[in-house]
């Protein structure tokens, strides 16, 4: 029996969502720091999108009713990752997480309960609900476009934008959501084959970017010493957090006299000698503000390393 066309497109985009999942599963980007959150969310995102449409594939969820209520509870995950990060400052970033939880079920109950009061009926979502999901879209964007994912962050929010088409302003949700046997479907499965694709493209496009970012500097500069684990942690955390810890450490730095100011990219300025008694006191200070974000096993993963004790560093080379 041969495969209807819109079949192939949703089986196509469940395939490349589990690439997404597998590769997320492998990175170590995260781990150790507080985007901790933000990527199981991610996680379960892909899972609620491959389980979405291969349901579509496999003709359980063929009527516009179901396949709304799945794709709307989809599309709360799929926003998550940039609400949690904006909360991604230890100590509260553990309890931000039940915020985002919140947030999501306000704009789903609402929705299911009008399909309990009008059974058939497709879950909608108020034009309000439907501007929160395109402003934290392109909240999360903005988050990221200015920092070392910008190209990565780009195709995901395009690829989460065409997943939530049916609950965007201006969009009729039960006409996003043909049934399966309607000529529209293979329209549908291939908005939703390429909206996976999209960010299993981003993904990947993010995960070489780290790579390429893991090569540290051997200048012997105060900003090569400093500037690995900064240029992590802005990507990580986004351009939000990034801008707040620059602000703390100029701050200081004016304050204590110090000859250095931390750039959106980079330490300035960036030719200071890497050894020194203010070099010291600022890279503890620095490290101070980074491990509200990261632990000190992401640090030395990202080119941090352990600051050696006052007496040694201060000991001279033996002749």
């Amino acid at each position: 029996m041969a495969l209807q066309p819109e079949t192939v497109w949703w089986s196509a985009a469940a395939g490349g969502t589990l690439v997404t999942l597998a590769a997320l599963a492998a990175a170590r980007g995260a781990r150790g720091s507080t985007a901790v959150p933000a990527a199981l969310w991610g996680m379960a995102a892909g899972i609620a999108f491959t389980l979405d449409v291969g349901l579509r594939a496999a003709g359980l969820v063929s009527q516009p009713p179901a396949a709304a209520a799945v794709r709307l509870a989809t599309t709360l995950l799929a926003i998550a990752p940039a609400l949690s990060i904006l909360g991604a400052k230890r100590p509260q970033h553990g309890v931000w997480q039940f915020i985002v939880a919140a947030f999501g079920l306000v704009l789903f109950l609402p929705a299911a309960a009008m399909s309990l009061v009008r059974p058939g009926s497709v879950p909608d979502l108020h034009l309000l609900g439907r501007l929160l999901v395109a402003v934290v879209v392109l909240v999360g964007w903005l988050n990221h476009v200015a920092t070392g994912l910008g190209p990565a962050a780009t195709l995901v929010a395009l690829g989460v934008l065409l997943m939530a088409r049916g609950f965007l302003p201006g969009v009729d949700t039960e006409a996003a959501f043909p049934p399966g046997a309607a000529p529209a479907a293979l329209r549908a499965a291939c908005l939703d084959a390429v909206g996976g694709w999209l960010v299993t493209a981003g993904a990947a496009l993010g995960g070489l970017a780290r790579r390429r970012r893991r090569r540290v500097p051997a200048e012997a500069t105060f900003a090569a010493a400093v500037d690995p684990a900064w240029m992590a942690l802005r990507d990580t955390v986004g351009a939000a957090w990034a801008l707040r810890i620059a602000e703390r450490f100029d701050q200081l730095a004016a304050d204590r006299g110090w000859p250095c100011r931390l750039g959106f990219r980079g330490m300035q300025p960036a030719a200071t000698p890497a050894d020194g008694a203010w070099q010291r006191d600022a890279r503890r200070a620095l490290g101070a503000l980074f491990r509200r974000f990261a632990d000190e096993g992401w640090l030395d993963r990202h080119g941090w390393g352990r600051e050696k004790p006052r007496c040694l560093a201060e000991r001279p080379a033996a002749r």
